[in-house]
C-alpha cells in the first residue's frame, strides 16, 4: 500500500515525455538524447509523440559513457521500466516491465542477436562502447519483431556516418569495486560516398566487493576474504569493422564484429564442494579459476536499401555463431562418476537470418510490409546436462499501416502470420542410473520432439493531439513459441542454485495487452503517465518447488494464466538551461489466476521504485564545452508478493553522483567523467539477482572514471 500511495503522489508529477522515433523509412532518425531521463530534441516532445502510439526511448553514446556500470544493460538500467538481471561482475540481461529472456528482441542493425537467451546467468554479447543508439520499445512489438518481442525491443545500432575523412575516439575507463581497467579505440572515415568505422575494447577486471564478510548457501556459513565475491573476475576483447556506401538511392552496409569474454563463476556456486579442491581461491583476486564460462559471439551481417522514389525496399541478412562452453572441476554426483576432463556444458549456436521490408507512402498513409526468416541450429556437449540439441525455422510476414487522418490525429493497425518448427533431439545421460524397478540404465532426459505452430496477431493504436497534450492508446496480441529448456530441460544450473525440469506439453504463449500515454508539455515542463494492462491466458515460467534434487531446489517449467498491469511516471523541469530537475519511477503488479500457485504473483517480480534526480550544467568558460554535475537518489521498495517458497527483500535506498567536463583545445576534443555508484555503501539485495537466494548483496561502493579524446 505504501508503493502505491507513492505512485499515486507521482502520478500528478508524471512521467517524462518518452520520445519516439519515427524510423519507418529507415532513412532518416531524428536526433534525439537521453540525459539521465532527460530528452532533448529539436522537435517539442509533443510532435515526437504523435509519431508511433508505442511507447519508446531513444539515447545515445554520451548516455551510455556517462552511466557507465560495467555492462550495457546495467547503465540501460537507469531508465525507469527497464530492469538489468545480474550475475557477477560482467554479465547481465535486459528486462522491460518485468518481461526478459526469451521474451525480449534485442536486435542490432535490423538483425536480431542471438546468444544463449534463455540462460539467465548468460551474458549479452554485445560491446557497449561500439553502441552509437538504442531505441528502447516497451510494451508487445510481436507484431513487427516476431516471437521474442512479445515484452518488447532492445534496436541498437552503431550505422552513423562519420564526420570526417579521418577520425579516431580513444576512451580509457576505470572502476574502483572489481578494479576494472580498460580501453576501447574506434577509428572511421568518409570518402565521398563510401565509409568505414573500426571498433576495439579490451577490459579485465577481478573478483568484485559487496559490502558484508560472509555469506549463506543453505546453512552453510561461508566467509569472504577482503569483502570479495572469489573467482568473479574476467575479462573481455571485443572487435567490429564496418564497411558502407551511402549512395542517394542505394545504401550498404556490411559489418563484422566478434565479442569474447572469461568470466569467473562464484567458486561457491557449486556448493560447499570446493572444500576439496586443491585450488587456493583466494591467492589472487585477479585470476580466474574454475569454475569459469567462456562465451565467444561471430556476428556477419548485411544492410542494404534501395529508394525509389516515396518507397523503399530493405534486406538484411546476417550469419551468427554463439559459442559458450563452461568448465568446473570434475566430482561425482549421485550416480555419475567423476567425469574426464573440465568441459561441463557446451553450447554452440548457428542462426541464419533474412528480412525483406517494403515502405511506402500513399496519400495520407504510411505502408509498411515484410517477411522475415530464420534458422537456429544448437548443439551442446560436455558431461553436464540442462537441455537438448535442437533446431528452430520460423517464418514471418506482417503488414502496418499509419493513417493520418489530419494533423491531431494517427490511426495504426498492422497484422502477422507466423509459421514455426522446433526438432529436439532425444538425449541420455553418459552413465548408468537405476530405474524404478532396479535395473540400471541410460536415463533418458529428453525425449526427442518435433512441433510446429500457426499463429495470427494484430495490432491496433491511435494518436490524439491537442494543444499542450497528446493522448495516445495501443492494443494487440503477441505469441511467443516455447523454446527447447522450457520443452526439454533437466538438470542442475549451478550458477543460479536450482534444479531445473521442463515440461514437453507447453503451448505457446498468447498475451493481450493495452497500453496508454497521457503527455503534457508547456515550455521547460514536461510530464506524462504511461501505464499498460496485460493477459497471459497460458504465462510460461520456471516456478519454484519445495523439493530439492542433488541438494538444489527444484524449478519446474509450468503455465498458467497470468494478469500483470502496471505504469512508469516521471517529470521533467529545466531551470534557464543551466538545471535539470527529475522525478519518477515504475510500478508492477502481476498474479496468477489459475494453477497450483494461483493468488500469488510472479518469481523474481522487481519491486515498485522511485528515481529523482538533479543535473547542474556549470557555466562555461573558455574552451571549455561542457561541464556538469549530478545527483541521483533512487529508493526501491520492498518485496513481499511473492511465489512460495520465494523468499520477500527489504526495500532499499541508493545514492549515485558524477561529474564531467569536456573542453576543445586546438580542435582535439578532451573529456573526462567520474561517477561514484552507491556513495554511502549500502548493504542490499536486488530482488531479481539469483545471488539473493544465497545471501549475497549487490556491489558496495564503486568509483567509475572515463578519460577520452577525440581528433
Amino acid at each position: 500500500m505504501k508503493g502505491i500511495f507513492i505512485f499515486a503522489f507521482l502520478s500528478v508529477l508524471g512521467l517524462n515525455a518518452i520520445a519516439q522515433n519515427d524510423s519507418i523509412w529507415g532513412i532518416a532518425k531524428d536526433g534525439i538524447t537521453l540525459e539521465q531521463i532527460t530528452i532533448k530534441a529539436d522537435k517539442s516532445n509533443n510532435e515526437i509523440q504523435m509519431k508511433l502510439p508505442q511507447n519508446l526511448i531513444k539515447v545515445d553514446q554520451s548516455f551510455i559513457e556517462s552511466n557507465f556500470s560495467g555492462s550495457l544493460m546495467q547503465t540501460l538500467s537507469q531508465i525507469p521500466g527497464i530492469q538489468a538481471v545480474s550475475i557477477g561482475s560482467g554479465q547481465s540481461k535486459p528486462v522491460i516491465r518485468g518481461l526478459g529472456f526469451n521474451r525480449l528482441a534485442v536486435c542490432e542493425n535490423g538483425i536480431k542477436h542471438q546468444g544463449q537467451q534463455w540462460g539467465h546467468e548468460h551474458g549479452l554479447e554485445i560491446d557497449q562502447f561500439s553502441v552509437e543508439n538504442v531505441e528502447i520499445v516497451k510494451g508487445p512489438a510481436a507484431m513487427l519483431y516476431g516471437s521474442d518481442a512479445i515484452g518488447g525491443v532492445i534496436n541498437i545500432s552503431n550505422t552513423m556516418l562519420p564526420k570526417s575523412k579521418n577520425e579516431t575516439k580513444i576512451n580509457l575507463f576505470a572502476r574502483s569495486n572489481n578494479r576494472t581497467l580498460g580501453s576501447t579505440i574506434y577509428t572511421g572515415g568518409l570518402l565521398k560516398k563510401f565509409y568505414y568505422k573500426f571498433n576495439f575494447t579490451y577490459l579485465k577486471y577481478s573478483d568484485y566487493i559487496v559490502p558484508t564478510d560472509s555469506i549463506q548457501y543453505y546453512s552453510y556459513y561461508i566467509k569472504l576474504k577482503d569483502n570479495r565475491l572469489r573467482n568473479t573476475a574476467g575479462k573481455e576483447c571485443d572487435a567490429n569493422l564496418i564497411l558502407g556506401y551511402n549512395g542517394k538511392l542505394f545504401k550498404n552496409c556490411l559489418s563484422f564484429s566478434n565479442v569474447y569474454s572469461k568470466s569467473g563463476f562464484f567458486a561457491n556456486a557449486h556448493g560447499i564442494e570446493i572444500r576439496l579442491s586443491e585450488i587456493d581461491f583466494d591467492k589472487s583476486f585477479r585470476d580466474i579459476d574454475y569454475p569459469y564460462s567462456f562465451a565467444n559471439h561471430l556476428k556477419i551481417q548485411n544492410n542494404s536499401v534501395l529508394k525509389i522514389k516515396r518507397s523503399s525496399l530493405c534486406l538484411d541478412l546476417a550469419f551468427q555463431i554463439n559459442s559458450r562452453k563452461e568448465y568446473s572441476e570434475p566430482v561425482s554426483h549421485g550416480y555419475m562418476p567423476k567425469p574426464d576432463g573440465f568441459l561441463e556444458r557446451m553450447f554452440d549456436k548457428k542462426t541464419y537470418s533474412a528480412n525483406l521490408n517494403y515502405k511506402t507512402i500513399l496519400g495520407n498513409h504510411s505502408f509498411n510490409a515484410g517477411v522475415s526468416s530464420e534458422i537456429q541450429d544448437n548443439t551442446v556437449g560436455g558431461w553436464g546436462y540442462i537441455m537438448p540439441d535442437f533446431l528452430q525455422k520460423s517464418v514471418g510476414v506482417f503488414m502496418f499501416d499509419k493513417w493520418h487522418i489530419n494533423s491531431n490525429l494517427t490511426i495504426s493497425v498492422g497484422t502477422r502470420i507466423d509459421n514455426a518448427t522446433l526438432d529436439i533431439s532425444e538425449y541420455h545421460d553418459w552413465y548408468l542410473t537405476p530405474n524404478s524397478n532396479g535395473i540400471f540404465e541410460y536415463l533418458l532426459r529428453s525425449p526427442r520432439l518435433s512441433k510446429n505452430w500457426n499463429s495470427f496477431i494484430y495490432s491496433a493504436g491511435i494518436n490524439w493531439k491537442g494543444n499542450n497534450w497528446v493522448l495516445k492508446a495501443n492494443s494487440g496480441k503477441s505469441f511467443r513459441i516455447p523454446i527447447a529448456s522450457e520443452l526439454g530441460a533437466d538438470g542442475v544450473n549451478y550458477q543460479i542454485f536450482r534444479y531445473e525440469k521442463g515440461n514437453p506439453n507447453l503451448n505457446p504463449e498468447e498475451s493481450y495487452q493495452i497500453d496508454f500515454g497521457v503527455n503534457f508539455e508547456r515550455q521547460n515542463f514536461n510530464i506524462s503517465f504511461t501505464p499498460f494492462i496485460n493477459y497471459f491466458p497460458n504465462y510460461i515460467y520456471l516456478c519454484p518447488d519445495y523439493h530439492y534434487i542433488e541438494g538444489l531446489q527444484l524449478y519446474e517449467y509450468v503455465q498458467c494464466e497470468v494478469f500483470r498491469t502496471g505504469t512508469e511516471l516521471q517529470t521533467n523541469y529545466t531551470l534557464n538551461h543551466i538545471a535539470e530537475f527529475s522525478i519518477g519511477g515504475e510500478y508492477l503488479f502481476a498474479r496468477q489466476i489459475s494453477g497450483d500457485k494461483k493468488g500469488y504473483g510472479l518469481p523474481f517480480s522487481q519491486p515498485w521504485s522511485i528515481l529523482a534526480s538533479a543535473k547542474y550544467y556549470i557555466p562555461q568558460h573558455k574552451r571549455i564545452n561542457e561541464c556538469f554535475l549530478y545527483l541521483i537518489y533512487k529508493y526501491t521498495g520492498a518485496q513481499n508478493d511473492i511465489v512460495p517458497p520465494e523468499k520477500p527483500s527489504e526495500g532499499y535506498h541508493l545514492v549515485n553522483m558524477a561529474f564531467g567536463k569536456i573542453f576543445v583545445c586546438k580542435k582535439i576534443k578532451y573529456k573526462a567523467e567520474l561517477s561514484i555508484q552507491n556513495l554511502f555503501d549500502t548493504k542490499y539485495y536486488n530482488h531479481t539477482s539469483y545471488y539473493r537466494l544465497i545471501d549475497v548483496p549487490e556491489h558496495g561502493r564503486n568509483f567509475s572514471i572515463i578519460l577520452g579524446i577525440e581528433f
